[in-house]
Protein backbone atom coordinates (compact mmCIF):
# COMPACT_ATOMS: atom_id res chain seq x y z
CA UNK A 1 0.00 0.00 0.00
CA UNK A 2 2.82 2.33 0.96
CA UNK A 3 4.67 1.49 -2.26
CA UNK A 4 1.56 2.33 -4.30
CA UNK A 5 1.32 5.74 -2.61
CA UNK A 6 4.96 6.47 -3.35
CA UNK A 7 4.50 5.48 -7.00
CA UNK A 8 1.39 7.68 -7.25
CA UNK A 9 3.28 10.66 -5.83
CA UNK A 10 6.16 10.07 -8.25
CA UNK A 11 3.68 9.92 -11.16
CA UNK A 12 2.00 13.17 -10.10
CA UNK A 13 5.41 14.84 -9.72
CA UNK A 14 6.44 13.68 -13.19
CA UNK A 15 3.23 14.97 -14.75
CA UNK A 16 3.70 18.32 -12.97
CA UNK A 17 7.25 18.59 -14.33
CA UNK A 18 6.12 17.69 -17.85
CA UNK A 19 3.28 20.20 -17.79
CA UNK A 20 5.61 22.84 -16.35
CA UNK A 21 8.18 22.21 -19.06
CA UNK A 22 5.48 22.36 -21.74
CA UNK A 23 4.23 25.61 -20.30
CA UNK A 24 7.73 27.07 -20.22
CA UNK A 25 8.37 25.82 -23.72
CA UNK A 26 5.15 27.43 -24.93
CA UNK A 27 6.00 30.67 -23.17
CA UNK A 28 9.54 30.79 -24.46
CA UNK A 29 8.52 30.01 -28.03
CA UNK A 30 5.84 32.70 -28.29
CA UNK A 31 8.26 34.88 -30.22
CA UNK A 32 9.82 32.06 -32.22
CA UNK A 33 9.68 32.39 -35.99
CA UNK A 34 7.40 29.89 -37.76
CA UNK A 35 9.90 30.00 -40.63
CA UNK A 36 13.22 29.47 -38.85
CA UNK A 37 12.48 28.91 -35.17
CA UNK A 38 14.66 31.89 -34.28
CA UNK A 39 13.62 34.33 -31.57
CA UNK A 40 12.53 37.19 -33.83
CA UNK A 41 12.16 39.57 -30.89
CA UNK A 42 15.92 39.85 -30.67
CA UNK A 43 17.23 39.48 -34.22
CA UNK A 44 20.62 41.18 -34.46
CA UNK A 45 20.09 42.42 -30.93
CA UNK A 46 17.26 44.72 -32.05
CA UNK A 47 13.77 44.38 -30.63
CA UNK A 48 11.19 43.46 -33.24
CA UNK A 49 7.44 43.79 -32.89
CA UNK A 50 5.77 40.57 -33.98
CA UNK A 51 2.57 40.84 -32.00
CA UNK A 52 -0.65 40.97 -33.99
CA UNK A 53 -1.67 44.50 -33.09
CA UNK A 54 -5.09 45.81 -33.95
CA UNK A 55 -5.30 49.20 -35.64
CA UNK A 56 -6.65 51.89 -33.36
CA UNK A 57 -9.15 54.38 -34.74
CA UNK A 58 -7.71 57.86 -35.02
CA UNK A 59 -9.32 60.82 -33.23
CA UNK A 60 -12.78 61.62 -34.57
CA UNK A 61 -13.09 58.45 -36.67
CA UNK A 62 -15.60 55.61 -36.61
CA UNK A 63 -15.20 52.18 -38.18
CA UNK A 64 -16.96 51.43 -41.48
CA UNK A 65 -16.91 47.73 -42.34
CA UNK A 66 -16.43 47.27 -46.07
CA UNK A 67 -18.53 45.22 -48.45
CA UNK A 68 -20.34 45.20 -51.76
CA UNK A 69 -23.01 47.69 -52.77
CA UNK A 70 -24.77 49.16 -55.78
CA UNK A 71 -22.99 52.42 -56.52
CA UNK A 72 -25.12 54.87 -58.45
CA UNK A 73 -28.74 55.90 -58.60
CA UNK A 74 -31.36 53.19 -59.06
CA UNK A 75 -34.37 55.48 -58.71
CA UNK A 76 -35.87 57.13 -61.79
CA UNK A 77 -33.41 59.71 -63.14
CA UNK A 78 -35.89 62.55 -63.46
CA UNK A 79 -33.15 65.06 -64.20
CA UNK A 80 -31.65 62.83 -66.93
CA UNK A 81 -28.13 63.41 -65.64
CA UNK A 82 -26.93 60.01 -66.85
CA UNK A 83 -23.83 60.37 -64.70
CA UNK A 84 -24.67 57.94 -61.92
CA UNK A 85 -25.57 54.73 -63.72
CA UNK A 86 -25.69 51.91 -61.14
CA UNK A 87 -22.69 49.59 -60.95
CA UNK A 88 -21.70 46.88 -58.49
CA UNK A 89 -18.66 47.85 -56.43
CA UNK A 90 -16.73 46.54 -53.44
CA UNK A 91 -15.15 48.79 -50.84
CA UNK A 92 -12.55 47.74 -48.27
CA UNK A 93 -13.12 48.51 -44.62
CA UNK A 94 -12.03 52.00 -43.58
CA UNK A 95 -12.53 54.69 -40.96
CA UNK A 96 -14.44 57.92 -41.47
CA UNK A 97 -14.99 61.13 -39.55
CA UNK A 98 -18.08 60.92 -37.36
CA UNK A 99 -18.98 64.48 -38.41
CA UNK A 100 -17.94 67.01 -40.97
CA UNK A 101 -14.79 68.99 -40.15
CA UNK A 102 -15.94 71.91 -38.03
CA UNK A 103 -14.85 75.53 -37.77
CA UNK A 104 -13.15 74.74 -34.45
CA UNK A 105 -11.14 71.91 -35.99
CA UNK A 106 -10.07 74.05 -38.94
CA UNK A 107 -9.14 77.00 -36.72
CA UNK A 108 -6.81 74.71 -34.78
CA UNK A 109 -5.06 74.08 -38.10
CA UNK A 110 -4.84 77.80 -38.91
CA UNK A 111 -3.47 78.70 -35.48
CA UNK A 112 -0.80 76.03 -35.80
CA UNK A 113 0.24 77.39 -39.20
CA UNK A 114 0.40 80.92 -37.88
CA UNK A 115 2.59 79.84 -34.96
CA UNK A 116 4.98 77.64 -36.93
CA UNK A 117 5.08 79.66 -40.16
CA UNK A 118 4.68 83.32 -39.14
CA UNK A 119 3.07 85.32 -41.98
CA UNK A 120 5.43 88.19 -41.15
CA UNK A 121 8.39 86.22 -42.53
CA UNK A 122 8.98 86.55 -46.26
CA UNK A 123 9.39 82.81 -46.93
CA UNK A 124 6.14 81.96 -45.19
CA UNK A 125 3.89 84.91 -46.00
CA UNK A 126 1.59 82.89 -48.31
CA UNK A 127 1.11 79.81 -46.11
CA UNK A 128 -1.48 81.09 -43.62
CA UNK A 129 -3.44 83.08 -46.21
CA UNK A 130 -3.37 80.18 -48.66
CA UNK A 131 -4.92 77.84 -46.08
CA UNK A 132 -7.59 80.28 -44.85
CA UNK A 133 -11.18 79.64 -45.97
CA UNK A 134 -12.78 82.12 -48.34
CA UNK A 135 -15.27 83.91 -46.08
CA UNK A 136 -16.60 85.95 -49.01
CA UNK A 137 -18.48 82.89 -50.30
CA UNK A 138 -21.43 84.05 -48.18
CA UNK A 139 -21.95 87.23 -50.18
CA UNK A 140 -24.82 87.47 -52.62
CA UNK A 141 -25.59 90.23 -55.10
CA UNK A 142 -29.19 90.47 -53.89
CA UNK A 143 -28.87 89.29 -50.32
CA UNK A 144 -27.53 90.64 -47.03
CA UNK A 145 -25.20 87.98 -45.63
CA UNK A 146 -22.42 90.09 -44.08
CA UNK A 147 -23.17 88.56 -40.68
CA UNK A 148 -21.92 85.16 -41.90
CA UNK A 149 -19.06 86.76 -43.83
CA UNK A 150 -17.74 88.35 -40.65
CA UNK A 151 -18.67 85.76 -38.03
CA UNK A 152 -19.26 82.27 -39.40
CA UNK A 153 -15.66 81.02 -39.30
CA UNK A 154 -14.48 82.52 -36.00
CA UNK A 155 -17.43 83.33 -33.73
CA UNK A 156 -17.76 80.71 -30.95
CA UNK A 157 -21.48 80.40 -31.70
CA UNK A 158 -20.47 78.66 -34.95
CA UNK A 159 -17.58 76.64 -33.48
CA UNK A 160 -19.26 73.26 -34.03
CA UNK A 161 -20.73 74.13 -37.41
CA UNK A 162 -19.13 72.59 -40.52
CA UNK A 163 -16.39 74.68 -42.09
CA UNK A 164 -17.21 76.05 -45.56
CA UNK A 165 -15.34 78.25 -48.01
CA UNK A 166 -12.66 75.55 -48.23
CA UNK A 167 -11.64 74.37 -51.68
CA UNK A 168 -10.59 70.80 -52.48
CA UNK A 169 -6.86 71.58 -52.36
CA UNK A 170 -7.18 73.15 -48.92
CA UNK A 171 -9.12 70.12 -47.66
CA UNK A 172 -6.32 67.82 -48.86
CA UNK A 173 -3.67 69.93 -47.13
CA UNK A 174 -5.66 69.94 -43.89
CA UNK A 175 -5.79 66.14 -44.04
CA UNK A 176 -2.00 65.95 -44.40
CA UNK A 177 -1.52 68.28 -41.44
CA UNK A 178 -3.92 66.23 -39.34
CA UNK A 179 -2.00 63.03 -40.13
CA UNK A 180 1.24 64.50 -38.87
CA UNK A 181 -0.23 66.01 -35.72
CA UNK A 182 -2.00 62.77 -34.73
CA UNK A 183 1.09 60.60 -35.28
CA UNK A 184 3.26 63.17 -33.52
CA UNK A 185 1.02 62.89 -30.45
CA UNK A 186 1.08 59.07 -30.62
CA UNK A 187 4.88 59.00 -30.73
CA UNK A 188 5.12 61.39 -27.80
CA UNK A 189 2.66 59.28 -25.80
CA UNK A 190 4.76 56.17 -26.47
CA UNK A 191 7.96 58.04 -25.53
CA UNK A 192 9.53 58.10 -28.96
CA UNK A 193 9.46 61.90 -28.75
CA UNK A 194 10.33 64.06 -25.79
CA UNK A 195 7.32 64.98 -23.71
CA UNK A 196 5.95 68.35 -24.79
CA UNK A 197 7.91 68.37 -28.04
CA UNK A 198 4.84 68.77 -30.23
CA UNK A 199 3.96 72.07 -28.59
CA UNK A 200 7.18 73.47 -27.13
CA UNK A 201 9.87 72.50 -29.62
CA UNK A 202 8.09 72.83 -32.96
CA UNK A 203 9.25 75.47 -35.43
CA UNK A 204 9.43 75.89 -39.18
CA UNK A 205 12.91 74.36 -39.24
CA UNK A 206 11.93 71.43 -36.99
CA UNK A 207 8.55 70.49 -38.39
CA UNK A 208 7.42 66.89 -37.84
CA UNK A 209 6.38 64.81 -40.85
CA UNK A 210 5.28 61.19 -40.52
CA UNK A 211 6.96 59.90 -43.68
CA UNK A 212 10.18 61.76 -42.89
CA UNK A 213 10.24 60.19 -39.44
CA UNK A 214 9.76 56.70 -40.86
CA UNK A 215 12.43 57.03 -43.55
CA UNK A 216 14.92 59.45 -41.95
CA UNK A 217 14.03 59.87 -38.25
CA UNK A 218 17.16 61.90 -37.54
CA UNK A 219 15.88 64.56 -39.96
CA UNK A 220 12.75 65.27 -37.91
CA UNK A 221 12.84 68.17 -35.46
CA UNK A 222 15.98 69.30 -37.23
CA UNK A 223 17.81 66.13 -36.23
CA UNK A 224 17.65 67.01 -32.52
CA UNK A 225 18.39 63.71 -30.73
CA UNK A 226 17.19 65.19 -27.46
CA UNK A 227 13.69 65.28 -28.94
CA UNK A 228 13.67 62.24 -31.24
CA UNK A 229 14.25 59.35 -28.85
CA UNK A 230 15.24 55.74 -29.44
CA UNK A 231 14.24 54.12 -26.19
CA UNK A 232 10.52 54.06 -26.70
CA UNK A 233 8.45 53.15 -23.63
CA UNK A 234 10.08 53.10 -20.23
CA UNK A 235 11.67 49.85 -19.11
CA UNK A 236 9.24 47.91 -16.98
CA UNK A 237 10.38 47.10 -13.47
CA UNK A 238 11.05 43.42 -12.98
CA UNK A 239 8.61 41.55 -10.82
CA UNK A 240 9.82 38.85 -8.49
CA UNK A 241 11.10 35.93 -10.53
CA UNK A 242 11.06 37.88 -13.84
CA UNK A 243 13.70 39.74 -15.79
CA UNK A 244 13.34 43.42 -16.63
CA UNK A 245 12.25 44.43 -20.12
CA UNK A 246 15.21 45.53 -22.18
CA UNK A 247 15.23 49.01 -23.77
CA UNK A 248 14.10 48.99 -27.39
CA UNK A 249 16.93 51.25 -28.55
CA UNK A 250 15.18 51.81 -31.90
CA UNK A 251 13.03 54.46 -33.49
CA UNK A 252 9.36 53.68 -34.06
CA UNK A 253 8.69 51.97 -37.39
CA UNK A 254 5.67 50.77 -39.31
CA UNK A 255 6.33 47.39 -37.72
CA UNK A 256 5.80 49.02 -34.32
CA UNK A 257 2.09 49.08 -35.10
CA UNK A 258 1.43 52.43 -33.46
CA UNK A 259 1.77 54.80 -36.41
CA UNK A 260 -1.56 55.38 -38.14
CA UNK A 261 -2.14 55.55 -41.91
CA UNK A 262 -2.79 58.97 -43.35
CA UNK A 263 -5.95 61.01 -42.94
CA UNK A 264 -7.29 61.77 -46.42
CA UNK A 265 -10.46 62.64 -48.29
CA UNK A 266 -12.70 59.60 -48.83
CA UNK A 267 -13.07 58.27 -52.34
CA UNK A 268 -16.44 58.69 -54.00
CA UNK A 269 -17.13 54.97 -53.61
CA UNK A 270 -16.25 55.06 -49.90
CA UNK A 271 -18.37 58.13 -49.26
CA UNK A 272 -21.42 56.75 -51.05
CA UNK A 273 -21.06 53.36 -49.36
CA UNK A 274 -20.75 54.98 -45.93
CA UNK A 275 -23.69 57.32 -46.54
CA UNK A 276 -26.04 54.59 -47.76
CA UNK A 277 -25.17 52.45 -44.69
CA UNK A 278 -26.79 49.28 -46.01
CA UNK A 279 -25.27 47.51 -43.00
CA UNK A 280 -28.44 48.30 -41.06
CA UNK A 281 -30.67 46.61 -43.63
CA UNK A 282 -31.06 42.97 -44.48
CA UNK A 283 -33.83 42.95 -47.09
CA UNK A 284 -32.85 41.75 -50.55
CA UNK A 285 -34.17 44.87 -52.28
CA UNK A 286 -31.96 47.00 -50.04
CA UNK A 287 -28.91 44.94 -51.00
CA UNK A 288 -29.74 45.64 -54.65
CA UNK A 289 -29.54 49.36 -53.97
CA UNK A 290 -33.10 50.49 -53.40
CA UNK A 291 -32.32 52.60 -50.33
CA UNK A 292 -33.10 56.23 -51.09
CA UNK A 293 -31.58 58.09 -48.12
CA UNK A 294 -28.95 57.44 -45.43
CA UNK A 295 -31.89 56.47 -43.22
CA UNK A 296 -34.58 53.86 -43.89
CA UNK A 297 -37.72 54.84 -45.72
CA UNK A 298 -38.75 56.99 -48.66
CA UNK A 299 -39.42 60.18 -46.70
CA UNK A 300 -37.33 62.92 -45.10
CA UNK A 301 -39.40 63.00 -41.87
CA UNK A 302 -39.08 60.73 -38.85
CA UNK A 303 -41.72 58.03 -38.39
CA UNK A 304 -40.74 57.26 -34.78
CA UNK A 305 -43.42 58.05 -32.21
CA UNK A 306 -41.23 60.35 -30.08
CA UNK A 307 -39.97 62.40 -33.03
CA UNK A 308 -42.71 61.85 -35.60
CA UNK A 309 -42.74 64.54 -38.26
CA UNK A 310 -39.25 65.89 -37.49
CA UNK A 311 -36.99 66.40 -40.48
CA UNK A 312 -34.02 64.02 -40.55
CA UNK A 313 -31.64 66.40 -42.36
CA UNK A 314 -30.95 70.07 -43.00
CA UNK A 315 -32.01 70.97 -46.55
CA UNK A 316 -34.05 73.47 -48.52
CA UNK A 317 -37.77 72.72 -48.16
CA UNK A 318 -38.93 74.81 -51.13
CA UNK A 319 -38.72 78.22 -52.75
CA UNK A 320 -37.87 80.70 -50.02
CA UNK A 321 -38.13 77.99 -47.35
CA UNK A 322 -34.80 77.07 -45.73
CA UNK A 323 -36.09 76.07 -42.29
CA UNK A 324 -39.83 76.44 -41.94
CA UNK A 325 -42.18 78.79 -40.17
CA UNK A 326 -40.90 80.43 -36.99
CA UNK A 327 -41.98 78.38 -34.00
CA UNK A 328 -42.80 75.46 -36.28
CA UNK A 329 -39.36 74.96 -37.74
CA UNK A 330 -39.06 71.97 -40.06
CA UNK A 331 -35.33 71.24 -39.66
CA UNK A 332 -34.11 73.73 -37.04
CA UNK A 333 -31.72 75.62 -39.32
CA UNK A 334 -31.78 78.30 -41.97
CA UNK A 335 -28.15 78.03 -43.06
CA UNK A 336 -25.87 75.23 -41.87
CA UNK A 337 -26.50 73.63 -38.48
CA UNK A 338 -24.33 72.38 -35.64
CA UNK A 339 -23.03 68.87 -36.26
CA UNK A 340 -24.82 65.95 -34.56
CA UNK A 341 -28.17 67.77 -34.57
CA UNK A 342 -29.76 65.05 -36.68
CA UNK A 343 -29.75 61.26 -36.15
CA UNK A 344 -26.69 59.29 -37.26
CA UNK A 345 -26.98 56.58 -39.91
CA UNK A 346 -26.36 52.90 -39.19
CA UNK A 347 -22.57 53.35 -39.34
CA UNK A 348 -22.78 56.10 -36.70
CA UNK A 349 -22.04 58.90 -39.18
CA UNK A 350 -23.80 62.23 -38.88
CA UNK A 351 -25.03 64.56 -41.62
CA UNK A 352 -24.31 62.26 -44.56
CA UNK A 353 -27.30 64.01 -46.13
CA UNK A 354 -27.89 67.74 -45.83
CA UNK A 355 -26.12 70.44 -43.80
CA UNK A 356 -23.20 70.77 -46.24
CA UNK A 357 -22.24 68.79 -49.31
CA UNK A 358 -18.78 67.25 -49.08
CA UNK A 359 -15.63 67.03 -51.19
CA UNK A 360 -14.41 63.56 -52.12
CA UNK A 361 -11.05 62.61 -53.60
CA UNK A 362 -12.12 61.68 -57.14
CA UNK A 363 -11.62 63.61 -60.35
CA UNK A 364 -15.04 63.88 -61.99
CA UNK A 365 -15.97 61.86 -65.04
CA UNK A 366 -19.53 61.22 -66.24
CA UNK A 367 -19.18 57.46 -65.97
CA UNK A 368 -17.83 55.08 -63.34
CA UNK A 369 -15.70 52.57 -65.26
CA UNK A 370 -16.50 49.40 -63.33
CA UNK A 371 -15.31 47.28 -66.25
CA UNK A 372 -11.78 48.51 -65.54
CA UNK A 373 -12.08 48.13 -61.79
CA UNK A 374 -14.80 47.18 -59.32
CA UNK A 375 -12.63 47.13 -56.17
CA UNK A 376 -11.91 50.36 -54.24
CA UNK A 377 -12.80 52.39 -57.33
CA UNK A 378 -11.02 55.77 -57.56
CA UNK A 379 -10.04 58.12 -60.37
CA UNK A 380 -7.19 60.49 -59.65
CA UNK A 381 -4.08 58.46 -58.83
CA UNK A 382 -0.84 60.47 -59.15
CA UNK A 383 1.99 58.15 -58.17
CA UNK A 384 5.13 59.78 -56.78
CA UNK A 385 8.32 58.69 -55.08
CA UNK A 386 10.83 60.23 -52.70
CA UNK A 387 13.42 62.46 -54.32
CA UNK A 388 16.95 61.16 -53.75
CA UNK A 389 19.84 63.61 -53.67
CA UNK A 390 23.36 63.18 -55.03
CA UNK A 391 24.48 61.87 -51.64
CA UNK A 392 22.03 58.98 -51.94
CA UNK A 393 19.78 60.31 -49.17
CA UNK A 394 16.23 61.58 -49.41
CA UNK A 395 15.92 65.32 -49.95
CA UNK A 396 14.17 67.17 -47.17
CA UNK A 397 12.23 70.34 -47.98
CA UNK A 398 13.69 73.50 -46.44
CA UNK A 399 12.22 76.98 -46.14
CA UNK A 400 14.06 77.91 -49.33
CA UNK A 401 12.57 74.99 -51.30
CA UNK A 402 8.90 75.24 -50.27
CA UNK A 403 6.71 74.69 -53.30
CA UNK A 404 3.88 77.16 -53.92
CA UNK A 405 1.12 76.81 -56.51
CA UNK A 406 -0.78 79.75 -57.97
CA UNK A 407 -4.35 78.64 -58.56
CA UNK A 408 -6.49 79.76 -61.48
CA UNK A 409 -8.25 82.29 -59.24
CA UNK A 410 -4.93 83.79 -58.14
CA UNK A 411 -4.80 82.22 -54.68
CA UNK A 412 -1.29 81.08 -53.66
CA UNK A 413 -1.11 77.86 -51.63
CA UNK A 414 1.80 75.89 -50.21
CA UNK A 415 2.00 72.27 -51.34
CA UNK A 416 4.82 71.15 -49.04
CA UNK A 417 6.53 72.37 -45.89
CA UNK A 418 9.99 72.28 -44.30
CA UNK A 419 10.58 68.81 -42.90
CA UNK A 420 8.62 67.06 -45.68
CA UNK A 421 10.33 64.68 -48.09
CA UNK A 422 10.52 66.15 -51.60
CA UNK A 423 8.45 64.15 -54.11
CA UNK A 424 8.91 63.49 -57.83
CA UNK A 425 6.71 61.53 -60.27
CA UNK A 426 7.53 57.87 -60.75
CA UNK A 427 9.48 57.11 -63.92
CA UNK A 428 10.36 54.14 -66.13
CA UNK A 429 12.31 52.59 -63.30
CA UNK A 430 9.00 51.85 -61.54
CA UNK A 431 6.70 51.41 -64.54
CA UNK A 432 8.79 49.32 -66.94
CA UNK A 433 7.03 46.08 -67.96
CA UNK A 434 4.30 46.59 -65.39
CA UNK A 435 0.75 45.58 -66.21
CA UNK A 436 -1.04 47.38 -63.38
CA UNK A 437 0.11 50.93 -64.22
CA UNK A 438 2.39 52.55 -66.80
CA UNK A 439 2.49 56.26 -65.90
CA UNK A 440 2.62 58.41 -62.79
CA UNK A 441 -0.49 60.38 -63.80
CA UNK A 442 -3.53 58.10 -64.12
CA UNK A 443 -6.31 60.69 -64.08
CA UNK A 444 -7.09 60.17 -67.78
CA UNK A 445 -6.81 56.39 -67.81
CA UNK A 446 -9.35 54.97 -70.30
CA UNK A 447 -11.08 58.33 -70.47
CA UNK A 448 -10.02 61.70 -71.78
CA UNK A 449 -6.55 60.84 -73.08
CA UNK A 450 -5.59 60.85 -76.75
CA UNK A 451 -5.85 57.10 -77.13
CA UNK A 452 -9.45 57.05 -75.95
CA UNK A 453 -10.79 59.59 -78.43
CA UNK A 454 -12.05 58.44 -81.80
CA UNK A 455 -9.99 61.13 -83.55
CA UNK A 456 -6.66 59.80 -82.32
CA UNK A 457 -4.32 58.77 -85.12
CA UNK A 458 -2.02 56.03 -83.83
CA UNK A 459 0.07 56.27 -87.00
CA UNK A 460 0.19 60.05 -87.12
CA UNK A 461 3.31 61.93 -88.02
CA UNK A 462 3.10 64.21 -85.00
CA UNK A 463 2.56 67.23 -87.28
CA UNK A 464 -1.21 67.54 -86.78
CA UNK A 465 -2.89 70.89 -87.37
CA UNK A 466 -4.35 72.93 -84.55
CA UNK A 467 -7.84 71.84 -85.57
CA UNK A 468 -6.83 68.18 -85.48
CA UNK A 469 -5.24 68.63 -82.06
CA UNK A 470 -8.39 70.34 -80.82
CA UNK A 471 -10.43 67.33 -81.92
CA UNK A 472 -8.19 65.06 -79.92
CA UNK A 473 -9.11 66.86 -76.69
CA UNK A 474 -12.01 64.85 -75.30
CA UNK A 475 -12.85 67.48 -72.70
CA UNK A 476 -12.75 70.87 -74.38
CA UNK A 477 -12.99 72.96 -71.22
CA UNK A 478 -11.93 76.58 -70.58
CA UNK A 479 -8.23 77.04 -69.87
CA UNK A 480 -7.70 79.95 -67.50
CA UNK A 481 -4.11 80.79 -66.64
CA UNK A 482 -2.45 82.82 -63.90
CA UNK A 483 1.24 83.71 -64.06
CA UNK A 484 3.60 86.32 -62.68
CA UNK A 485 5.70 88.75 -64.67
CA UNK A 486 9.35 89.67 -64.13
CA UNK A 487 8.35 92.15 -61.41
CA UNK A 488 6.33 89.60 -59.52
CA UNK A 489 2.98 91.08 -60.54
CA UNK A 490 0.13 88.65 -61.16
CA UNK A 491 -1.05 88.28 -64.76
CA UNK A 492 -4.50 86.74 -65.18
CA UNK A 493 -5.56 85.28 -68.51
CA UNK A 494 -9.25 84.44 -68.63
CA UNK A 495 -10.35 82.05 -71.37
CA UNK A 496 -13.18 83.81 -73.23
CA UNK A 497 -13.36 81.35 -76.10
CA UNK A 498 -16.87 80.62 -77.39
CA UNK A 499 -15.79 77.19 -78.63
CA UNK A 500 -15.62 75.52 -75.22
CA UNK A 501 -18.15 72.72 -74.86
CA UNK A 502 -17.75 71.51 -71.27
CA UNK A 503 -16.52 72.45 -67.81
CA UNK A 504 -15.14 68.94 -67.20
CA UNK A 505 -11.36 68.72 -67.02
CA UNK A 506 -8.69 67.13 -64.85
CA UNK A 507 -9.08 69.81 -62.19
CA UNK A 508 -12.73 69.31 -61.28
CA UNK A 509 -13.57 67.12 -58.31
CA UNK A 510 -16.67 65.26 -57.24
CA UNK A 511 -18.71 66.46 -54.30
CA UNK A 512 -21.46 64.39 -52.72
CA UNK A 513 -24.53 64.82 -50.57
CA UNK A 514 -27.16 67.51 -50.37
CA UNK A 515 -26.66 70.76 -48.46
CA UNK A 516 -28.69 73.44 -46.72
CA UNK A 517 -29.09 75.07 -50.16
CA UNK A 518 -30.35 71.90 -51.90
CA UNK A 519 -33.77 70.29 -52.31
CA UNK A 520 -34.43 66.76 -51.06
CA UNK A 521 -33.59 65.37 -54.51
CA UNK A 522 -29.87 65.81 -53.74
CA UNK A 523 -30.01 63.97 -50.39
CA UNK A 524 -29.72 60.62 -52.18
CA UNK A 525 -26.17 59.30 -51.52
CA UNK A 526 -25.92 58.27 -55.18
CA UNK A 527 -26.18 61.84 -56.46
CA UNK A 528 -22.93 63.28 -57.75
CA UNK A 529 -21.88 66.73 -58.87
CA UNK A 530 -18.57 68.42 -59.65
CA UNK A 531 -16.84 71.71 -58.95
CA UNK A 532 -13.37 73.19 -59.72
CA UNK A 533 -10.87 71.99 -57.14
CA UNK A 534 -9.47 75.48 -56.52
CA UNK A 535 -12.83 77.15 -55.87
CA UNK A 536 -15.01 77.20 -52.75
CA UNK A 537 -18.65 77.76 -51.85
CA UNK A 538 -20.84 78.34 -48.80
CA UNK A 539 -22.39 74.88 -49.09
CA UNK A 540 -19.44 72.49 -49.60
CA UNK A 541 -17.43 71.19 -46.64
CA UNK A 542 -15.58 67.92 -46.09
CA UNK A 543 -14.72 65.11 -43.72
CA UNK A 544 -11.68 62.85 -43.55
CA UNK A 545 -11.25 59.11 -43.95
CA UNK A 546 -8.48 56.65 -43.07
CA UNK A 547 -7.73 53.26 -44.61
CA UNK A 548 -8.11 50.15 -42.50
CA UNK A 549 -5.10 47.87 -42.15
CA UNK A 550 -5.61 44.30 -41.08
CA UNK A 551 -8.82 42.27 -41.03
CA UNK A 552 -11.99 43.42 -42.75
CA UNK A 553 -14.18 42.94 -39.72
CA UNK A 554 -14.03 43.88 -36.05
CA UNK A 555 -15.15 40.33 -35.21
CA UNK A 556 -12.64 38.37 -33.18
CA UNK A 557 -13.11 35.11 -35.05
CA UNK A 558 -13.73 34.43 -38.70
CA UNK A 559 -17.02 32.65 -39.52
CA UNK A 560 -16.87 28.89 -39.75
CA UNK A 561 -18.88 26.56 -41.92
Amino acid sequence: MKVNKIMALQLMLSMTLVLGMASCSKKSSSSASRATGWDVNSINGTAQNVSNKKQQAGPGLVFVEGGTFTMGKVQDDVMHDWNNTPTQQHVQSFYMDETEVTNMMYLEYLEWLKKVFPPTEENYKHIYEGASPDTLVWRNRLGYNETMTNNYLRHPAYANYPVVGVNWIQAVEFSKWRTNRVNEAILEKNRYLKKGAKTNDVSAESNFNTETYLIAPTSTFGGNEEIVLKEGKKVKRAKKGETAEEPKNVYAQRSSGIILPEYRLPTEAEWEYAAAADVGQREYNIYKGQKKYPWSGDYTRSAKRATRGDQLANFKQGNGDYGGIAGWSDDGADITNEVKKYPANDFGLYDMAGNVAEWVADVYRPLIDNEANDFNYFRGNLYAKNKIGKDGKVEIVTKETIKYDTLSNGKIVARNFPGDIAQVPVDEQETYLRQNFSTSDNINYRDGDKQSTKYYDFGGSGEETAAEKAKQAMYNSPKHNVTTDSLGNMVRKYDKSSKRTTLVNDNVRVYKGGSWRDRAYWLDPAQRRYFPQDMATDYIGFRCAMSRVGPKSEKRKSPRN
